[in-house]
């Protein structure tokens, strides 16, 4: 199965994100097929950028997204 998930890099306690997909079972930090976009966190305010076609694509091939990243992609799409 594939998800459409964070994957954290950074440095210690100032940490951003990668919005990837990658299969279930992968490990955290290991491949992934395709990258979607990045979430800072830290900064003020916080930045999201995420490509919402590339995004609904994959939805539509049948990855399931985790909760962080939909509500991410929710937040996107309000923006826009």
């Amino acid at each position: 199965m594939v998800k459409l998930k964070l994957v954290r890099t950074g440095r210690k306690r100032v940490y951003t994100y990668r919005i990837v997909v990658a299969e279930a079972k992968s490990k955290i930090n290991g491949k992934y097929i395709d990258l979607l976009g990045h979430y800072n966190p830290s900064s003020t305010p916080k930045e999201i950028v995420l490509d919402l076609v590339k995004y609904d694509a994959w939805v539509k091939k049948g990855a399931q997204p985790t909760t962080t990243v939909a509500s991410l992609a929710k937040r996107m799409a309000i923006k826009k």
